[in-house]
């Protein structure tokens, strides 16, 4: 059972992921115990630029409004604020706009008035560019400069804002904020960083809490956790009784993500954690002090944007020769000639990539595979990206059928190298992205950084 709130903590109840799904049996649990928010991540970068690129939502509309309606249930019963970033999963206006639409639907369901704050973050390409010429941007893990054709050639891009940005917000004392792309940790620190909590433990506890139960054992699906903040340490625990927070599952979270184990680095400065000590306070809580905070000479913030490649077709076979598994890099690239020979008279090579990944030998890790036996039976998925959905499916369409009936040393039989589970056995696969922008800019102010709105 979950102990009560006490005097003097702040407590916060946080989702990983709206939309995945949560117990709720959990949800109420942590609102019998008492809490001060409820935080919610409602997006990430994971799952690659496509969502960034074409605005589309990552999690259904179904299940993105079964968590709402007991998330925004709870907080009006509780009367305590809800805060979600990163909102439809990349956080682009479009996608704001998606969930403002489902939770302004679920709240007038529910008969619930609500005020709601919507905080935009996408930028505008003249903004970024201007950043550019007055040497705000700078680069970062690619290692490439940002240019002014990057810009232009964005389909969205969108500035993942720290926890200053959402103190407008709050200050208007909102029932909802709706934000787009924010960083993980600002849901759950922005609010008790307002409230004058010290910056380490708040920004290490929003690290903790920012995947929900991840951060407790075992890890059976999606489900909440809940933080307890204090002036100089905060408490970790899972909200369902089956889990139990440890140290070896808290701190381990701590790493996670990150490319110094010791260093949290974030909008407006870094947690220091050298001096951490993570205690195990009963069979299910961690306690955790000793989180610092140093802040950073310029305030950056991250921006995102993602580009058009092309259009995908890929087609999906298997095979078991043996004779045939270990030649399958030359039989690869004998087929890319093959194709390539065909086409060139009509069609510049250049308008198209193809890619082999073949799983059983090498799908997952490519060339840094370091177990190099042979496969009884491998997976062989190809991959077009063309200019046109048309030639791309023209260009997977001549690569499957060679790839099918290549000859090669030691073969037998005359049928088909490749068994294919589908028919089709070619598939599109829509509109490919990039991520084309993925620098740091500097800001001035961060508090003016996303367009706020109320809503009634």
């Amino acid at each position: 059972m979950i102990e009560r709130k006490q005097a003097g903590e702040f407590v916060v109840v946080s989702c990983g992921m709206l939309g995945y799904g949560f117990p709720e049996a959990s949800l109420s649990a942590a609102m019998e115990a008492g809490v001060d928010l409820i935080a919610c991540d409602a997006g990430s970068s994971d799952p690659g630029p496509y969502y960034l690129g074409s605005g589309k939502p990552f999690v259904s509309a179904t299940m993105t409004r079964r968590d709402l309606s007991l998330i925004l249930k709870a907080g009006a019963e509780a009367d305590v604020p809800v805060i979600m970033g990163s909102a439809g999963g990349a956080g682009g206006d479009g996608q704001v706009d998606f969930l403002v639409a489902i939770a302004r639907d679920v709240l007038a369901e529910l008969g619930i008035k609500s005020r709601i704050a919507v905080l935009k973050t996408e930028i505008d390409r003249a903004s970024v560019r201007e950043a550019i010429a007055e040497q705000r941007v700078y680069a970062f893990e690619t290692f490439a400069p940002l240019s002014p054709d990057d810009v232009n050639a964005a389909q969205h891009i969108v500035a993942q804002i720290g926890c200053e940005s959402y103190f407008p917000a709050l200050r208007e004392s909102p029932n909802l904020i709706i934000a787009g792309r924010a960083w993980d940790v600002a849901n759950v620190s922005a609010l008790p960083l307002l409230l004058g909590y010290p910056r380490g433990p708040a920004l290490h506890m929003g690290k903790i809490l920012e995947c929900g139960s991840l951060a407790a054992r075992p890890v059976q699906g999606s489900d909440l956790i809940l933080g307890r903040l204090r002036e100089d340490h905060f408490i970790v625990e899972p909200t369902d009784p089956a889990k139990a927070c440890t140290i070896d599952s808290v701190s381990a979270h701590t790493f996670y993500e990150k490319t110094d184990p010791v260093v949290l680095a974030g909008p407006g400065g870094t947690v220091d954690l050298t001096s951490v000590v993570f205690d195990q306070v009963d069979p299910r809580r961690v306690k955790v002090n000793g989180s610092a905070f140093h802040e950073s000479e310029a305030y950056m913030v991250k921006l995102e944007g993602a580009k058009l490649e092309g259009h995908r077709h890929i087609s999906v076979g298997g095979a078991r020769d043996p004779v045939f598994i270990r030649q399958i890099d030359d039989l690869q690239s004998a087929v890319i000639r093959q194709v390539q020979e065909f086409q060139k008279c009509a069609i510049d090579p250049s308008k198209y990539k193809i890619n082999f990944h073949r799983y059983g030998k090498d799908g997952v890790m490519g060339a840094w595979e370091p177990i190099k036996a042979a496969a009884h039976e491998i997976g062989i998925l190809v991959d077009v990206v063309a200019e046109t959905p048309e030639l791309a499916e023209i260009v997977c369409g001549l690569v499957r059928s060679t790839l099918l009936h290549v000859g090669f040393e030691g073969r037998k039989a005359t049928a088909g190298n490749i068994a294919f589970p589908f028919s089709p056995a070619d598939v599109p696969a829509g509109p490919v992205y990039a991520f084309n922008i993925y620098h740091l800019m500097e800001v001035d102010d961060p508090e003016t950084l996303g367009r706020l709105e109320i809503v009634l």
